[in-house]
């Protein structure tokens, strides 16, 4: 069963990792996908082709969600290609950890950017049309961290923070015009990224999860499945930590 079928999405910074996995089982379940990529063109071209051929319509942008005419401009151009937008998943962000006596001015200053004010930019962008259609699911990609707090991650935590609050806010604001936004929270994901960490350390976190592992970009896909199509239809406002119980 495709529960979004002929649904337009757009997917902030889905060149890899979580966005690649959302954007992938988007498809799946019958999405046409706009998404967006920083600087990694050629992998953000090889995903094109791949949901391409995956039967529905799909293109990739390059555009920088933390500059706010950037959003307006690929806003203005997903319209043109795609005829309507009926879901917006605003994943992009970017960590520079440190203790809160080594953190840098521009380091703090750079993670709340791409961080938040890129979630800010991009529904500000989208909430025109979405008006005028009166209909829409925002789901904005916070952490676990957001929710909890963590050493060394001042600056990300509290952009994920914001975002909860904003997308609660935007919730109160749009829910009249059937125009949903909710956030998702994960926990330890094993991407690319994780990869290169040390085995040991990993095992560790694994280790301390309830359900004994990370998870994967698909886990947290097939929560963002639930809050972009019609199976929450009555969900807006709503935190969803996808972290394998670790909050628990």
């Amino acid at each position: 069963m495709k529960l979004l079928e002929n649904k337009n999405v757009i997917i902030t910074g889905a060149s890899r990792g979580i966005g690649k996995g959302i954007a992938e089982i988007f498809a799946q379940h019958g999405a046409n996908i706009a998404f967006t990529y920083a600087s990694s063109e050629a992998p953000a071209l090889e995903l094109e082709k791949k949901l391409l051929g995956m039967g529905v319509k799909a293109k990739a942008y390059k555009s920088n969600a933390a500059n706010f005419q950037e959003a307006q401009h690929l806003v203005a151009e997903v319209s043109k290609d795609f005829d309507s937008i009926d879901v917006l998943i605003n994943n992009a962000g970017i960590t520079k950890d440190n203790l809160l006596m080594r953190i840098s001015e521009d380091d703090f200053d750079k993670v709340i950017e791409v961080n938040l004010k890129s979630v800010f930019n991009m529904t500000k962008a989208v909430q025109r049309t979405m008006l005028k259609q009166r209909q829409g699911s925002i789901i904005n990609m916070s952490s676990v961290v957001g929710v909890k707090g963590n050493a060394g991650q001042t600056n990300y935590a509290a952009s994920k923070a914001g975002i909860i609050g904003f997308s609660k806010s935007v919730a109160l604001e749009l829910g009249s015009r059937n125009i949903r936004c909710n956030s998702i929270a994960p926990g330890f994901i094993e991407t690319e990224m994780t990869d290169a960490l040390n085995e040991d350390t990993v095992q560790s976190w694994r280790d301390a999860i309830p359900l004994k592992r990370g998870g994967t970009p698909e886990d947290v896909a097939n929560a963002c499945v639930f809050l972009a199509s019609d199976l929450s239809a009555y969900v807006t406002g709503q935190t969803l930590n996808v972290d394998g119980g670790m909050l628990t």
